[in-house]
């Protein structure tokens, strides 16, 4: 019965992704209930800040505080955020790519280690070879420009396009367009690294899922013969 759970889970949030997505287009597009797409459009900000406030110093009572008065916010401006639908998750988008390729950008700064290549080392230990850590810089350079060229992109299509031009391209084809860089980035690995240092889909996203929970153990593999 235990092993049937990650299945459902996995489905459960398959299923809450699609439908989110059909909301968003919906919305975008002055299609359907006004006050339900506010909620669902509002509803992963207020999951986003719980789990922040969570981290830091103020879980407890000042993180519920804080909560309950965005909630007031939220509902003081409920009849603006109703109004100006498209706008929200345009700002959604806009905000969750520049922060994305903030993350995978500054990691390339020097002194740091480009987020590709920390996810390497923890599926491949401390051995990694200089090409490796040269593909891996690469790859996480690949994800910054991609996430700022799509913020680009769907800023001109919300500013020029009708509506539903740019919530075609901002709520359904954002997670197809990741996973087709994703699918080419492997591709490219394939004819670049050798067996020894590529990575599994499983391995990727357990080193993933590690780096998100520090309490997550990643079993590393040699690279060596």
């Amino acid at each position: 019965m235990n092993k049937s759970q990650p299945g459902w889970r996995a489905l459960l949030a398959v299923l809450l992704v699609l439908g989110w997505i059909a909301s968003a287009h919906l919305a975008s597009s002055g299609i359907g209930p006004a006050d339900l797409h506010t909620v669902v459009a509002v509803a992963p900000l207020l999951a986003a800040a719980a789990a922040l406030l969570w981290q830091t110093p103020l879980r407890g009572a000042p993180a519920w505080g804080l909560m309950l008065l965005m909630a007031g916010g939220l509902a003081w401006r409920w009849g603006w955020l109703r109004g100006n639908l498209p706008w929200l998750y345009y700002l959604q988008h806009l905000g969750t790519h520049l922060a994305m390729a903030a993350w995978f950008g500054r990691s390339l700064m020097a002194g740091r280690e480009p987020v590709v290549t920390g996810l390497a080392r923890m599926i491949f230990g401390d051995g990694l070879s200089e090409r490796k850590r040269g593909y891996t810089r690469q790859v996480t350079l690949g994800w910054t420009v991609f996430f700022v060229v799509n913020a680009l992109v769907s800023t001109l299509l919300f500013a020029w396009a009708p509506i539903e031009v740019w919530s075609v391209h901002a709520n359904v084809l954002t997670g197809p367009l990741i996973g087709l860089v994703f699918l080419v980035e492997m591709l490219v690995r394939r004819c670049v690294l050798p067996p020894a240092e590529r990575p599994g889909v499983r391995e990727i996203i357990e080193a993933w899922r590690s780096r998100q929970d520090p309490g997550r153990t990643t079993t590393t593999r040699s690279t060596s013969p």
